[in-house]
């Protein structure tokens, strides 16, 4: 597994805990959301960065109120055909306001990375590091795109519409 954050290749210094092992002091660590939900007081009195894996069943509205104490919060792609990674992505950033990183997780696929970061993701495991520059040539697949989201990239017939005011 490797990771890209900020589309290129980095170490992750993330450490992924099951439901039932012990938290290395200082270490930054990503639980799931029943771990969260059960431990989430000492969770927060740890002096490191936690992080919330969220499965595909998972909303973000489960852990909107803690938003703010999060420095991560991954997304699980479980498999290609379920995309409600993408909308919870777009609302975490949109509508909630989620400013740390927003990892995507499991079934990545290189033909995604683009229409992801487009949505909000900064980072992703994705699976062949032996492949990694086609993973990074991803992200200039498109010059246009047809969809606004939150990335600030206007559609082509907004580009030709006279600025108003102008």
């Amino acid at each position: 597994m490797a990771l890209i954050q900020h589309s290129d290749f980095a170490d992750d210094s993330w450490i992924r805990l099951d439901d039932a092992s012990e938290a290395p002091i200082g270490a930054k660590i990503i639980v799931s959301l029943e771990r969260w939900q059960r431990d989430r007081e000492s969770l927060l009195g740890r002096n490191a960065p936690v992080g919330v894996l969220l499965k595909s069943n998972q909303p973000p509205a489960l852990i909107a109120a803690d938003i703010d104490r999060l420095s991560l919060i991954a997304l699980e792609f479980p498999k290609f055909t379920d995309g409600r990674a993408y909308s919870y992505a777009r609302l975490l950033r949109e509508r909630h306001g989620f400013k740390g990183e927003l990892r995507a997780v499991g079934n990545i696929l290189r033909d995604q990375l683009f229409f992801m970061r487009r949505v909000g993701f900064d980072a992703f495991e994705v699976p062949d590091r032996a492949r990694a520059q086609e993973w990074l040539k991803s992200f200039g697949d498109f010059d246009v795109v047809y969809q606004e989201t939150g990335d600030g990239r206007r559609r082509p017939v907004r580009v030709r519409e006279p600025e108003i005011g102008g």
